[in-house]
């Protein structure tokens, strides 16, 4: 990992009487592929200066972040929620319905759920607090952030395997014009999200 120059100084709780959770999903913005969720228990006296938003880290060290968080977490776990139930539902709701299905798949129950964003749906029986940008401030949901990049990251590379002229090992899906012109040229999969303006931007662009 580049750790010699990263140094972060991120929270290792917000309450520290509590088991907490951080969530954090990854992939609200793509145009293909699921939304992916994570939920992270950490130890209160966790540590770890090089953990930040996966956004703010290289792919190398997201991969080896989330082999050290899978190693040392009490508990985590990772859910998806399908590209069709995203068109069902919407993009806000299917995130918040991943993060559920993570906070289920536990293996040990939280007490308070700390969530990247300002927007949530309550879980029943555990209070939750949200965070803009917690991503950057508590170690758990920076953790969920990793776990949550990583793991929808590896996927959209293997459907990129079976769909290879939309890029998706590079784009993950999103809105590159790349990847729009892919759909504009080869039309839709079944992975893609019709709710979503899949040529808007290829149209504008094409425009004389």
């Amino acid at each position: 990992m580049e750790k010699e120059k990263k140094s972060f100084s991120l929270r290792s709780y917000f309450n520290s009487t509590v088991i907490e959770a951080g969530l954090d999903e990854a992939g609200r913005g793509p145009l293909a592929g699921p939304v992916v969720a994570s939920a992270v228990i950490l130890t209160k006296n966790y540590k770890n200066k090089w953990l930040n938003d996966s956004k703010q880290l290289s792919e190398y060290e997201r991969d080896e972040l989330a082999l050290e968080i899978k190693n040392k977490a009490l508990a985590y776990s990772i859910s998806e929620v399908c590209n069709q139930e995203i068109d069902r539902i919407n993009i806000l709701k299917a995130s918040i319905k991943a993060m559920h299905l993570c906070i289920d798949k536990l293996a040990l129950k939280p007490e308070h759920l700390l969530i990247d964003g300002n927007k949530f749906l309550p879980y029943p029986m555990i209070p939750h607090t949200c965070f803009i940008k917690g991503d950057g401030k508590f170690l758990s949901i920076a953790a969920a952030s990793i776990l949550a990049k990583t793991y929808r990251d590896e996927l959209m590379r293997k459907l990129a395997e079976t769909h290879p002229e939309y890029g998706w090992e590079h784009n993950f899906g999103y809105p590159t014009l790349m990847h729009r012109q892919a759909i504009k040229t080869y039309g839709t999969t079944p992975y893609h999200r019709l709710s979503f303006q899949l040529l808007k931007v290829v149209d504008d662009n094409l425009k004389d």
